[in-house]
């Protein structure tokens, strides 16, 4: 069976990924059929260099996506498109339904980053108080000497 998969590249502990079309009994680094774009999660979470056609090609071809690719494409909204493109869609209903997928990832985005905000600034309060804390304790220990 044919997959689409990554095929890891790059130096130790600094991964770079090349999105490959192979056959599935090929090991991860073996031999490809095509390279269909990068991915650097180092750098970039999104892929780079996509030859989008080509993997509409493959998909239409058999090609199954492993599950990391699936989710890859899934963020891109390359998985969306393919969806509709199989169920027929023409272009204005599927830029429609592309437009409103992105504004959605925009507001998760925003969400995302605000709930992030709101983290930050719980740990901060929580360092803050906490030498306060720790003061208090010494304090007491160096005035029950003092006190004996």
């Amino acid at each position: 069976m044919v997959k689409i998969r990554l095929r890891r590249i790059g130096k130790k502990k600094l991964p770079i990924y090349k999105l490959v079309v192979t056959d599935e009994r090929n090991p991860r680094t073996g031999a490809y059929i095509e390279a269909l774009g990068n991915y650097d999660p180092n750098i970039n979470t999104d892929l780079r260099s996509l030859k989008e056609e080509r993997v509409y090609y493959w998909l239409a071809k058999g090609a199954q996506p492993s599950d990391t690719v699936r989710s890859l494409f899934r963020r891109t909204g390359l998985w969306l498109r393919w969806t509709l493109k199989k169920q027929g869609k023409d272009e204005a209903t599927t830029a429609k339904v592309l437009e409103r997928w992105q504004m959605q990832q925009a507001e998760r985005g925003k969400r995302d980053a605000d709930r992030k905000a709101r983290r930050l600034k719980k740990k901060k309060a929580a360092v803050k108080e906490a030498p306060a804390e720790t003061a208090t304790p010494a304090a007491e220990q160096a005035a029950a000497p003092a006190g004996q």
